[in-house]
């Protein structure tokens, strides 16, 4: 009977053991602690900022005679420039926007990610 006991005891511990140890339990738990940031594209966040932040010196259509940055093809193509331009202080030649106060972090963060995820449209 002792016999039975023991490997009763023994088979109930291996099933807890391996049921916690399920490959689809910790696929389930890593992809849970994954955080992914949202993906950022040229219409639905980069094209607002534009026509806030650069208007009208940027944007021909509002009067601007400046490097027209009003679609995604000339920004895309200008994008280097005007990175490294929001990031100036507003005391640095070059600064951007001119004569205005300097784009907060989070707007320029959107850029720079916009830049790292190869621009998407």
């Amino acid at each position: 009977m002792k016999k039975y006991l023991i490997t009763a005891v023994g088979i109930c511990t291996a099933v807890v053991l391996f049921s916690n140890c399920h490959s689809s339990k910790k696929a389930a738990a890593s992809s849970a602690n994954t955080v992914t940031a949202p993906a950022v594209s040229y219409a639905v966040n980069v094209k607002s900022i534009v026509e806030t932040h650069c208007s009208p010196c940027h944007i021909p259509s509002k009067g601007g005679n400046k490097k027209a940055l009003d679609s995604y093809d000339n920004l895309k193509g200008s994008i280097d420039d005007v990175l490294h331009r929001i990031q100036l202080n507003p005391t640095d030649r070059g600064f951007m926007p001119f004569k205005n106060p300097k784009l907060d972090s989070s707007t320029i963060a959107v850029f720079q990610q916009w830049h790292d995820a190869g621009m998407p449209q």
